[in-house]
């Protein structure tokens, strides 16, 4: 068993980068159906790009996209924290309490994996890690 924790906690920047990643992929397809209609068209219709669902729809697909690939992950994600926060409180909390009931059971999850990782950062595969050497971990102590 402690051997198993080890191996965890040493995969721990990989594991972030992992759900970076996969949470940014889900995450890029609600902007692209909004702006571009792809994968699928908006089930609502049309998004103007200059309404608070266009902007949704930007946030999105730029932040989605920032987020996948890693870069200013922190920030982007707080950012999309909010935006997600915003999200749940307009659309899913006026149609009750209970998530399972109202719809925002993603929001809220988007909400708190974003917020997660901005605190936590992008993890060993980003390129926050490759360009900015202080987003670097210190080293061990042997």
């Amino acid at each position: 068993m402690k051997n198993f924790c080890k191996w965890l906690a040493d995969c721990s920047p990989r594991l972030l980068s992992i759900l970076r990643i996969v949470a940014a992929f889900l995450f890029v397809q609600h902007g692209s159906m909004k702006l571009l209609g792809f994968p699928a068209p908006f089930p609502m219709g049309e998004v103007h790009l200059f309404s608070l669902m266009g902007l949704a729809g930007a946030l999105e697909l730029g932040g989605g996209f920032l987020l996948l690939i890693g870069l200013f992950t922190r920030p982007v994600a707080f950012i999309l924290s909010g935006e997600m926060a915003a999200a749940y409180f307009m659309a899913h909390a006026p149609h009750g309490f209970w998530t399972a009931l109202n719809g925002g059971e993603a929001a809220v999850l988007y909400c708190f994996v974003f917020l997660y990782i901005s605190a936590a950062g992008g993890g060993d595969w980003s390129v926050d890690r490759v360009c900015c050497p202080r987003n670097r971990p210190a080293a061990p102590a042997t």
